[in-house]
């Protein structure tokens, strides 16, 4: 009996050590010491299309804008607009009180028609005056008395004649119309108020389409839009895109059409102009509904024209310290050499990267947690992503080689 119990303890101590290695979970089975270089997956850096983008802060400006005021004084008869509304070129706003104008205009017409009555009998007198002096009759002093009289009248005809024209105008200036076409906003004077031209704005009409989009950019920001777009057509090469308050992109885009000459002492920016559609989508209630509106804030889209081939690598094989950005790479001899980077723009999937790593390179994208700098490693293809179907993704083998894709996902699914 006690020898069997002693078999039965040896037999137990053996297979202790299998059962805690069966336990014990793969991935702590690959880092146990004396186990070989860790597992990592790796992929090769490729090339894809890129549109390049910037986005900067601006804000909706209207490309016309007139602020209605009165030229003449009188009590504000009629308005002949609603407000909110838009309206037209040359439809009628207001009306100014007309008797007075027209009774000025009338007393003035009298005036002239009465000048030129004296002026008519002041031809006849010199005419006699100039043919009498061939005869015993005639004398210079008549007639050169005769001529004076036609010019003076001639001369008040002139001036009564301008005093009509500007009761005309100041008659004309009683109906106020619309310079531009645009929307108008509410009236500040209404009607049986008395205005004057130091009354103030009465109205204002702003343009709808299309409409300016003014923003601010940094004047490295703009050396660096000019580099990268000056050989591809300048301007021609970028088009504008909005983000709207609300987030949406807006439907339509726009062109950049002017740069501001200097630059901002206080800020160190230097101003930028586009022009972009605004069509009316809607009428509610007789006014026109379009997206956009003047003084709104806006996130402004530079947007490339045609897309440019640039490194892009997985976003996950990025890291990022005090430093910076960095990246594992696997070099010939397998080992992991941490590499500095410098990222353009990126999204949730990937990364492009501008400076530090070249075409055709391996990456580390899976088990960075176990990588250090120098370190071998054993590298292989990455487990496969839903959807991953980017050139950046593919997985590379160790010799540099795309790898067939892999058949198990790692075991303990870590990055």
């Amino acid at each position: 009996m006690t020898f069997r119990l002693r078999k039965t303890r040896r037999l137990l101590w053996a297979l202790l050590p299998i059962v805690s290695a069966l336990a014990a979970p793969e991935g702590a089975v690959a880092q146990a010491p004396g186990a070989g270089p860790p597992a990592v997956g790796v992929v090769r850096v490729e090339e894809q299309p890129l549109t390049q983008t910037s986005e900067f802060l601006g804000r909706i400006q209207a490309t016309d804008r007139v602020n209605i005021v009165a030229r003449v004084s009188g009590f504000l008869e009629k308005r002949f607009f609603e407000e909110g509304s838009e309206v037209k070129k040359g439809e009628p706003l207001y009306r100014i009180e007309q008797p007075p104008f027209k009774a000025e205009v009338d007393a003035r017409r009298a005036v002239v028609d009465q000048l030129k009555a004296q002026l008519e009998n002041a031809k006849l007198t010199l005419d006699r005056a100039k043919s009498l002096l061939g005869g015993p009759a005639g004398q210079q002093s008549a007639y050169d008395s005769a001529l004076a009289q036609q010019r003076s009248f001639a001369a008040q005809v002139l001036g009564a004649q301008a005093q009509l024209q500007t009761a005309e105008i100041n008659l004309g200036y009683t109906d106020i119309i619309a310079p531009i076409t645009g929307k108008i906003g509410r009236t500040a004077i209404t009607e049986g108020n008395y205005v004057t031209p130091s009354s103030g704005t009465l109205t204002t009409i702003v343009s709808q389409d299309p409409m300016y989009v003014v923003f601010p950019v940094a004047v490295r920001a703009v050396n660096e839009l000019v580099a990268r777009y000056a050989t591809r057509g300048g301007f021609e090469a970028v088009r504008i895109k909005l983000r709207l308050p609300d987030g949406r992109i807006y439907e339509k885009e726009g062109e950049v059409n002017f740069v501001d000459n200097t630059v901002s002492t206080d800020t160190d920016t230097i101003i930028l102009r586009g022009t972009i559609p605004n069509p009316q989508l809607t009428i509610s209630k007789g006014v026109a509904i379009r997206t956009l509106s003047d003084g709104e804030f806006v996130r402004v889209i530079l947007e490339g024209v045609q897309p440019v081939q640039a490194v892009a690598v997985p976003r996950a094989a990025v890291l990022t310290d005090q430093q910076g950005d960095y990246v594992f790479v696997i070099g010939a001899d397998n080992k992991a050499e941490l590499r500095r980077i410098e990222l353009g723009q990126t999204t949730g999937a990937t990364a492009f990267v501008l400076k530090g790593l070249t075409k055709g390179e391996n990456i580390v994208v899976e088990g960075l947690q176990r990588v250090k700098p120098g370190q071998p490693v054993l590298p292989g293809p990455p487990a496969p992503q839903p959807g991953a179907q980017s050139n950046a993704t593919q997985p590379a083998s160790a010799n540099g080689a795309p790898a067939a894709p892999a058949t198990k996902k790692p075991d303990d699914g870590k990055r």
